[in-house]
């Protein structure tokens, strides 16, 4: 199969997802990462659009890509004028971008009735601007909007679109599922048509609003397609683009393409995390490859299995893109998986086999009552170390109380009022009674200061755990309302290190208590 060049349009049809909005460090950044991984080609922006995307342009010269050509994006020149009088090809030549990608109709309904100019105009308005830009020395790429539909409902003018564009001196001619209702039995079929009938390049751009961009994209490259485009997590309008992460997982490991070198491959999921982070934009766990869940093992059967043969549950090794493998228990558990856990923790030479059925038992019985262990690993190794005869905890608790206090004028604004959080912690070190009081900007918080004030003269490296993430959820046991039972998940970090520790009670400050406990006991324990 033929070379395929990646082509990434993060920076600007992904910046176009709703609650997405990235500055020009941002931009910089994720271009800087996009040129590490490999990708042939990074679309900045639209120049003339808007100040930030010029400045992107500007800037980008100082970037000095090693494997990566930057891209400015832009549309053909406007109706009933010239090119070279154009306001946007000139802002794009102004960019110096060594390649430009015009977009422009494939549509007859979208050149009459959205454009509202003749179908002959439009086809001028493609070969002006595309040999406008060549004759200034540039390498041009032209996006066909609306291929896909305009090519179901006139293939002919649809054909003649590109051809315009091809003969006009475009490197490539991208078919655009702009819509992304398109099947990819007629991305295959359609592609196939047209590979033949134009004398350049044909690449694919497909969006995900029927779920299938992928699909679609890898349907395209099948068909004859030899550049792909795409955003890195899928981000893009609507539903998203063509998620350029798993596009490259699929050409390099299905399909034998290499699209990339093997240890830009290894990269990949980190680049999916760089990028989610950059973008504030939550990371979805099942994502295809580099989710955190990509390659975990849940069920008994699965991890007895993967505990023999790595591929009897895995289609790939995690490692190839970056990611790992992980065992999670859970009331699916059986006794591989608490087996796999005690030797990822280092716990198999302390644990004797016998006691396995007894750690399964005692997990679904805590799952029962609302405990959740598959992302509390700090948790489920206290749960097995108190198990074990002879485990002495490093401190213990007495009591705790806490204080809420609001106070408001009678009359005054409610925004002004003043909310005070006091805990007291009475916790024991060998026999050594400390009471301590602190305040917070929350009971949680307050629990936490009051704890550590206690524990630290002990221990005092526990100055360098953090509370880094805290989520409480309802679980469902049986009550409703505000008796329901509920479960705090705490993330915490020494720097180095990052744990989760579980709390679950029908109390909320209870439920706390018992994952920030767990958080320092977990840091003590595993120094």
């Amino acid at each position: 199969m033929s070379d395929v060049t990646l082509y990434d349009t993060t920076l600007r049809d992904g910046a176009q997802m709703e609650g997405i909005s990235l500055s020009v460090d941002d931009k910089m950044a994720i271009a800087r990462r996009l040129d590490q991984l490999g990708v042939h080609f990074i679309e900045g922006g639209w120049p003339g659009a808007n100040p930030k995307d010029d400045e992107f342009f500007e800037r980008a010269k100082e970037i000095g890509f090693e494997t990566s050509t930057l891209v400015a994006f832009g549309s053909t020149r406007h109706a009933r004028s010239t090119a070279a009088e154009d306001k946007n090809l000139k802002a794009l030549l102004a960019s110096g971008a060594p390649v430009i990608t015009l977009v422009g109709k494939a549509s007859e309904m979208q050149v009459t009735q959205v454009l509202e100019v003749s179908l002959e105009e439009n086809l001028a308005m493609i070969a002006d601007s595309v040999a406008h830009l060549r004759a200034a020395g540039r390498r041009v790429f032209f996006d066909a909007e609306h291929f896909f539909d305009g090519y179901a409902e006139n293939p002919e003018y649809a054909l003649q679109a590109i051809r315009a564009a091809a003969g006009a001196g475009a490197e490539y001619v991208v078919l655009c599922d702009t819509n992304g209702g398109t099947m990819p039995v007629d991305i295959f079929a359609t592609v196939s048509a047209v590979a033949g009938a134009v004398e350049c390049g044909v690449g694919i751009h497909c969006h995900n609003d029927a779920d299938v961009a992928v699909a679609n994209t890898l349907a395209a490259v099948q068909a004859g397609a030899t550049q792909v485009q795409g955003t890195i997590n899928g981000y893009g309008e609507r539903c998203g683009n063509a998620n350029l992460t798993s596009v490259i997982a699929n050409l390099k490991l299905k399909l034998g393409i290499e699209c990339i070198g093997d240890e830009q491959m290894e990269h990949l999921t980190e680049v999916h995390r760089f990028v989610a982070e950059i973008a504030n934009m939550p990371r979805s766990r099942y994502q295809p490859y580099v989710g955190e869940s990509a390659f975990t093992h849940k069920g008994g059967l699965h991890a007895s299995a993967m505990a023999k043969v790595e591929t009897s549950y895995q289609h790939v090794a995690p490692e190839r893109v970056g990611n790992v493998k992980r065992i999670v228990v859970s009331e699916l558990a059986g006794r591989a998986n608490i087996a796999i856990k005690l030797q990822e923790e280092g716990l198999s030479a302390d644990v004797p086999k016998e006691m396995l059925g007894e750690l399964v038992d005692l997990v679904k019985q805590k799952e029962a009552e609302g405990f959740q262990y598959e992302g509390a690993e700090g948790s489920f190794r206290l749960l097995v170390e108190r198990a074990l005869p002879g485990y002495k905890p490093p401190f213990e608790l007495v009591d705790f109380m806490v204080v809420m206090e609001k106070r408001r004028r009678p009359g005054s604004d409610p925004a002004a009022s003043e909310d005070l959080s006091e805990a007291m912690v009475k916790v024991a070190v060998d026999g050594d009674v400390k009471h301590t009081v602190a305040e917070g900007n929350g009971p949680v918080n307050a629990l936490d200061a009051a704890l550590r004030k206690g524990l630290e003269e002990f221990y005092p490296h526990l100055a360098s755990v953090k509370l880094t993430d805290f989520k409480v959820r309802v679980v469902d046991t049986g009550s409703s309302g505000t008796g329901a039972v509920v479960r705090v998940l705490i993330e915490s970090t020494d720097g180095e290190r990052r744990w989760s520790t579980v709390g679950v009670s029908t109390n909320l400050i209870e439920a706390s208590w018992q994952a920030l406990a767990d958080s320092m006991e977990y840091a003590l324990l595993s120094r």
